[in-house]
């Protein structure tokens, strides 16, 4: 129970990699806050699993498309309590080629994974007391830093994302440690692509467990405090072919 007593806040934590993510930090004893737009049902089952095994969790309701609700998160979230640890997961992933990306694409793309990245870690880190210790781990994608044609206003929003966990582990050092995990086969797309052609592209030859994801995200809040700045490749190799 390595992070007993302490609180994460994780933005997009009611589904899929989010969700894998919530437990996790709840199996290892910290109480959760479950930031949640759409999936209120999938969030409110999560929630009670979560606390069907005596740690808390709370939910949060915000829009992260909006720059105003994306900047209240954190202070939402504080009024249960200190945050030890916010975990930036919440994104969109639209299959959309540079021919295809209208302004509006790119602008939503921008604005849920890079923006509103950066308003909830100004926000969390404006929280913290002098002193206080603290992480941030970005949710990233191993296209971030091997950009190709596909999915192309999500890969340059990654790729941004990517700089700024650089960038801001050098500006919040040396209270705030910030991560960023960069994922690959995690869970088949939902928007029905090619799941054999994937894997044909995975090293490891397989999907990740989710119970990897997990671990690794524990790593990164209750490891050494020396790593910042990091960006660990979750993808069975993907990024290197």
């Amino acid at each position: 129970m390595s992070l007993q007593g302490k609180t994460v806040l994780i933005t997009g934590g009611g589904v899929r990699v989010g969700r894998a993510l919530s437990l996790a930090v709840a199996q290892r004893g910290a109480d959760v806050i479950i930031h949640y737009n759409h999936s209120k049902e999938s969030a409110e089952e999560l929630q009670a699993e979560i606390q069907s095994t005596g740690r808390t969790a709370h939910l949060l309701q915000a829009d992260l498309g909006n720059s105003r609700r994306a900047s209240q998160l954190v202070t939402r979230a504080c009024n249960f309590g200190p945050i030890y640890a916010l975990v930036n997961s919440a994104g969109i992933f639209e299959s959309l080629t540079f021919q295809q990306t209208s302004l509006n694409d790119w602008d939503r793309h921008l604005t849920i994974n890079l923006t509103a990245p950066f308003l909830t870690s100004q926000a969390f880190a404006a929280s913290l007391r002098p002193g206080e210790q603290g992480r941030i781990v970005n949710i990233l994608d191993w296209r971030a830093l091997r950009p190709a044609g596909d999915h192309f206003p999500y890969t340059i929003s990654k790729a941004a994302l990517a700089a700024m966990t650089r960038s801001l582990a050098v500006a919040l050092a040396p209270n705030i440690t910030v991560n960023g995990l960069a994922l690959g086969a995690i869970l088949p797309p939902s928007d029905g692509a090619d799941t054999d052609g994937i894997i044909r592209m995975v090293p490891a030859g397989r999907w990740a467990d989710l119970n990897e994801i997990g671990e690794a995200l524990i790593f990164l809040l209750d490891g050494p405090a020396y790593i910042t700045g990091e960006i660990i490749h979750l993808d069975g190799g993907r990024h290197l072919v």
